[in-house]
């Protein structure tokens, strides 16, 4: 059902294609990286599970994702996963005039919604490539919510014109979700203390595997930690969650994201490389692609979903992202095997019924 006076289902989520009957399909609706979490996280996670008797003491994880990211502690907080985040900021700050950013994840706009806040939109434009115009942002606004790379279209915009989008008075939420999954991390706005206003947040699940788990953290000013974690209940963050967060920001898993950021790019050119002999049929996608995933308009992409399906895959409707209509379909990036049954599934679904 779409959320109230916003003309999207805003709640609908990837893994609403995979749920029940959808559970046996090959699945490229989801952004978590395959095959994961590893053998030496789950393990990781597991020793912690001796000590659910006491309470979660969250400071080593802080202190941990504070180091990684070479900003005081100060300036941490661990949440929920990035959700819980987006709650936390809408219910949290005093706001007045909210904007997001769109086709971006749903769920900012959503908790704003929910908190009772009146939300504008700025629309990127397919014709732009759904790249960024600081200048589209109204002056006014006091909170200003974007995705880097974005969730749905794959853009990664540049850090400086993300940056350029602060303004004294002004709260910047760029969400980092799917940030280390970009070599080198380029455009990365996390860890610096020069931007004024700026809220950055990373999630540890889409890496790690670990969306059961639900684990992520905010990086802002210490007075922006402070009101955030009043919002907070009491032990927001699991003993298992907290163990992960250690492990995750550890430089044994640094390395191994960075080599998995190279991978999911070559892994991706090569998706992207397929999706191009399909063009003749009106298949287009975003690019350049930067992110674990392609947005890929499909003319009657309602129909290809279903038909897709019924040869075994499921991938993300794009209608319930504000920017985009029924044309659009997202898929994750998959190896390079997956991707080639998934090619050869698709020339059935887009071939001519007739």
């Amino acid at each position: 059902m779409p959320t109230e006076e916003s003309g999207h289902d805003l709640r609908h989520h990837g893994d609403a294609e995979v749920r029940d009957d959808g559970s046996a399909l090959v699945d490229l609706a989801v952004n978590v990286r395959a095959d994961t979490p590893p053998a030496w996280l789950r393990e990781h996670i597991a020793k912690s599970l001796t000590g659910l008797a006491a309470y979660p003491d969250g400071r080593d994880a802080r202190a941990a994702v504070a180091a990684r990211h070479g900003v005081p502690v100060e300036r941490v907080l661990l949440t929920a996963g990035a959700a819980e985040a987006f709650v936390l900021l809408a219910r949290a700050l005093k706001v007045r005039r909210p904007v997001v950013v769109h086709p971006q994840f749903t769920e900012p706009e959503a908790a704003l919604r929910d908190a009772g806040h009146t939300v504008d939109r700025v629309l990127l434009r397919e014709a732009d490539g759904f790249r960024l115009d600081p200048a589209a942002v109204p002056e006014d606004a006091d909170l200003v919510v974007i995705g880097n790379p974005t969730n749905p279209t794959s853009v990664l915009h540049p850090a400086g014109s993300v940056a350029q989008l602060a303004r004294p008075g002004r709260t910047l939420v760029v969400d980092e979700a799917f940030m280390d999954a970009v070599p080198g991390e380029r455009a990365a706005l996390a860890g610096r203390t020069d931007v004024p206003g700026l809220v950055v947040l990373r999630s540890l699940t889409k890496t790690w595997g670990l969306a059961g788990l639900r684990i992520g953290y905010v990086l802002a000013a210490p007075e922006t930690v402070a009101e955030l974690e009043r919002a907070q209940p009491l032990w927001p963050v699991s003993t298992p969650a907290l163990a992960a967060a250690r492990a995750c920001v550890a430089p044994r898993a640094l390395a191994e994201a960075a080599h998995a950021a190279h991978r999911i790019a070559a892994d991706r050119a090569h998706l992207v490389t397929g999706l191009a002999s399909f063009a003749e049929r009106g298949v287009r996608v975003v690019s350049p692609a930067e992110g674990p995933f392609v947005l890929v308009r499909v003319p009657g992409a309602a129909e290809v979903r279903r038909r897709l399906r019924d040869l075994g895959f499921a991938v993300r409707r794009g209608d319930t992202f504000p920017g985009l209509d029924g044309e659009w379909i997202r898929m994750a990036v998959r190896d390079r095997a997956t991707t080639n049954h998934f090619l050869h599934a698709l020339a059935s679904a887009v071939a001519d019924p007739h």
